[in-house]
């Protein structure tokens, strides 16, 4: 019996899908796409092009997808960075005009309407978040990037395209303590579990699946629990953890509803009696 491919991960419906399911799966028509920008702050990702759907996952400024489809001011996308597909509002992408030059670095901050700290700001910005600079200012010491229009970001909340952050995925983890808890949020302004193992891994240059199935599948080697140091997965069905150190994660959960510090052997023990022991180990 055929297995049909992950949905959350192949774009194909009766009428339409992607051309590289050609052969693999029947469509009326199969196509490219055309790539496109995502233009707002932050956008969920829906399964159906309905805002009554809950979001599957989000995307942030500047993130890179392939347009499939365009039906009654929804588009019909696949990610460029994870490969996931959704529906996302028209209005919230822009064509590609000029490539990203630097990622937001800063867990949050803010565009500014000139290039000064005591200017209006015009909207929050999510680390992860991929801008195009086209100048710089200093105004009383502070350095400030200039984008498009005059708007500006601070300089030093921002990293070129292409570089890391300092330190560990663990570190850049540990930067969202109290964050609130988002189902399928992965930004700065609320994420869940899977969203901050893969978002706290791509500011170090580590590529990493979106969903915890995905992860627990195929993101690094499996280990055995005593194995547990800081940088291991811990995995529970529908849930994943960070190991700070061999005795401590953090985890996005909604037990706390924010980004939190836990012990190993108190989650397993809180989580266990809801649901069940961890269901696995990974090593990235």
């Amino acid at each position: 019996m055929s297995t049909l491919p992950d949905r959350r991960l192949n774009a194909y419906r009766a009428d339409l899908a992607e051309s590289r399911l050609r052969g693999v799966v029947e469509a009326e028509r199969y196509v490219e796409g055309s790539v496109a920008r995502v233009s707002v702050p932050v956008t969920p990702l829906r399964a159906k092009p309905d805002l009554a759907c809950g979001t599957d996952t989000e995307l942030l400024l500047g993130e890179s997808v392939r347009v499939l489809d365009t039906n009654e001011s929804w588009c019909w996308v696949k990610a460029d960075l994870d490969g996931y597909v959704g529906y996302l509002p028209e209005y919230c992408l822009a064509p590609v005009v000029k490539s990203p030059t630097h990622i937001v670095s800063a867990p949050r901050t803010f565009v500014y309407s000139g290039h000064d700290l005591r200017f209006p700001t015009v909207y929050p910005l999510s680390m992860g978040s991929r801008l195009s600079v086209v100048d710089e200012r200093e105004t009383r010491g502070t350095r400030y990037f200039l984008l498009d229009g005059g708007q500006a970001v601070i300089a030093n909340h921002c990293i070129e395209v292409g570089s890391v952050v300092p330190g560990d995925y663990v570190s850049v983890a540990a930067r969202f303590v109290e964050t609130p808890y988002l189902w399928g949020g992965r930004s700065g302004f609320g994420i869940d579990c899977s969203g901050l193992v893969q978002l706290s891994m791509m500011m170090v240059g580590k590529l990493a699946p979106r969903n915890s199935d995905m992860q627990a599948a195929g993101l690094g080697t499996p280990i055995a629990r005593e194995e547990l140091r800081r940088g291991d997965l811990v995995f529970w069905k529908g849930h994943v953890a960070l190991m700070e150190d061999d005795e401590t994660l953090i985890h996005a959960n909604g037990h706390t509803m924010t980004v939190a510090r836990e012990g190993l052997e108190a989650s397993i023990e809180r989580i266990g009696w809801l649901y069940d022991q961890p269901t696995g180990y990974r090593r990235p």
